[in-house]
């Protein structure tokens, strides 16, 4: 009889155990039970948030999910990645971070407001963008060899404008002086408009603004394109060779976006979100939709992104420390 009660209460534990362990599988297959906020840390309209608000939609149309873009803007992006980073790492909140908010302003501000190497969880890749360098259309620089050449005969005299200060466009000038031996003298604005206006007026000799922001004025003939800072062509300016087609081999400087969650989110969540995240990209109509706009889909995994990542920050780093660059 002792026997018989010990073998029915084992039984019953079994499945007790066996029940519990099926609804923890449930609920982990159940995620996500509610919306996911993915926050883009600059205005909205803005290069960042179009790609994001694309990859949003693609995302949940593709795996009904509900993921809602807020912009959250203001100081280089750090206040809404310093959202991201003090949120809860349920995978409810993710953010996606940018060139500039996680390699660039580490070393560009003097304090932040998170670690960028340890404050968030890598998921996954999703779009890089060159810079495109242009100068105005009625300039005597044809190519990117003339406009060096001019830099070099007379150091500082050129002028080079930027949206602002420790922009992408910015350093990938000074990336560029450094490797090609010339000076110019940076003249930072508040905004790439007001940038591109004034070398259209003929105020300023060159700029590296995005292909959204020199596009318009390219294909209306206000500006001349010489070089693109991508390893490869841009489709949308095929006949502007690259830097390193220009004679600078291995030359590249790239604006990547990133999804990233807070540090500590469960690897299964990583997992889920990052496969999302690739089905998204591998969609031929959202890779047209980048390539429209000058961009192309990043892919890898989520260990490939942590490595890309410290790479970028230290490479970044070393550029602002060495052209001295300070925030506005």
């Amino acid at each position: 009889m002792q026997s018989y009660a010990n073998r029915r209460a084992a039984v019953k534990a079994l499945v007790l155990i066996t029940g519990l362990a099926a609804a923890g599988i449930v609920q982990a297959q159940a995620w996500p039970t509610q919306p996911i906020r993915l926050v883009v840390p600059y205005p909205p309209a803005g290069a960042t948030d179009v790609v994001a608000r694309l990859v949003a939609e693609r995302i949940t149309s593709g795996n009904g999910w509900n993921v809602v873009v807020d912009n959250k803007p203001g100081a280089g992006g750090n206040i809404g990645m310093d959202a991201v980073a003090k949120a809860k790492p349920d995978g409810y909140t993710v953010g996606m971070g940018q060139t500039s908010n996680l390699a660039i302003n580490p070393t560009l501000y003097p304090k932040m407001p998170y670690d960028a190497l340890k404050a968030f969880t890598p998921i996954a890749f999703v779009a890089q963008q060159p810079v495109v360098l242009v100068v105005n259309a009625s300039s005597p620089y044809k190519t990117l060899a003339d406009l060096v050449k001019a830099a070099k005969a007379k150091p500082g005299a050129l002028t080079m404008a930027s949206a602002a200060n420790g922009t992408v466009g910015h350093l990938a000038g000074e990336l560029l002086s450094k490797r090609a031996g010339y000076q110019a003298t940076h003249v930072p604005y508040k905004g790439a408009a007001p940038a591109i206006n004034d070398l259209i007026a003929n105020l300023t000799d060159f700029m590296l603004p995005t292909p959204q922001a020199a596009l318009p004025q390219i294909k209306s003939g206000k500006l001349r394109a010489l070089a693109v800072t991508s390893t490869k062509r841009l489709p949308i300016l095929g006949d502007v060779p690259t830097v390193a087609e220009a004679g600078y081999p291995g030359f590249e400087a790239v604006d990547w976006k990133v999804l990233v969650g807070p540090a500590g989110m469960p690897a299964d969540v990583v997992k889920t979100m990052h496969g999302a995240v690739e089905a998204a990209l591998a969609k031929p109509e959202t890779g047209a939709k980048l390539q429209a706009e000058g961009s192309a889909p990043m892919t890898g995994t989520p260990q490939q992104l942590a490595q890309f990542l410290k790479t970028e920050h230290a490479r970044w780093g070393d550029v602002v420390r060495s052209a001295g660059v300070k925030p506005e």
